[in-house]
């Protein structure tokens, strides 16, 4: 039978946040040099949850040491490992790299400074409650769905909890507090799931800033 969540969670939960990191993404680390995905997840994991940085190095070691045999397999009861691009001889060996740099990262105190996010999920872990709103309201069906921009605004404030909402807008602001210039945040909405332009005549980040004022009210 399948792994139950508990179970998955418990063998393979941070695992998998490890690996989901490297969507898009070479898995090019080095022993001497982690990835840009890799460096990605230590940064946004060093800020938010240091803690599961020791169960992310437990959890890759063991893997590596113990991959699933043809029983485990065969019932069901393993975590498959993404594709990143590697042949399935280099996998166990490449997952012990990632461990050594994780490892070597909580060991040393060694966390990547704070910068703007460098790849797709890394955007998306950051600020996950914008992405739900820009990925879910300002899709390509917005058209359809909505009679514009600022209807879209009003759903998803009619329909979404008010803890939510202030979450969002806590996401706005900080987004807005990188000061990136408008094709950066052009970039940011697009890898948070927006597939329409901001109204006219609003570039990305004033709209961004417009939305946030929305939403706070």
């Amino acid at each position: 039978m399948a792994l139950t969540p508990l179970e998955h969670d418990r063998r393979y939960g941070e695992l998998d946040q490890v690996l989901r990191a490297y969507a898009g993404q070479p898995a090019d680390d080095t022993e001497e040099k982690p990835s840009r995905a890799l460096t990605a997840y230590l940064r946004h994991t060093w800020h938010t949850r240091p803690w599961a940085l020791a169960v992310a190095e437990s959890q890759l070691r063991e893997y590596a040491r113990n991959p699933p045999g043809r029983l485990r397999v065969r019932l069901g009861e393993f975590y498959a490992l993404p594709d990143v691009g590697l042949p399935d001889g280099e996998l166990l060996d490449w997952l012990t790299v990632l461990a050594d740099h994780v490892r070597h990262s909580v060991e040393e105190g060694q966390a990547p400074p704070p910068a703007v996010p460098a790849t797709h999920w890394e955007w998306n872990a950051r600020f996950p409650e914008l992405g739900q709103l820009l990925g879910g309201w300002f899709s390509q069906d917005m058209p359809d769905e909505f009679e514009d921009h600022d209807a879209a605004v009003d759903d998803y404030r009619a329909t979404t909890d008010p803890h939510l909402v202030a979450r969002t807008v806590g996401e706005l602001r900080e987004l807005l507090a990188l000061k990136l210039d408008e094709p950066a945040y052009a970039l940011a909405v697009a890898e948070l799931g927006m597939e329409v332009d901001p109204p006219a005549p609003y570039a990305p980040g004033g709209w961004l800033a417009l939305l946030a004022g929305r939403l706070e009210r």
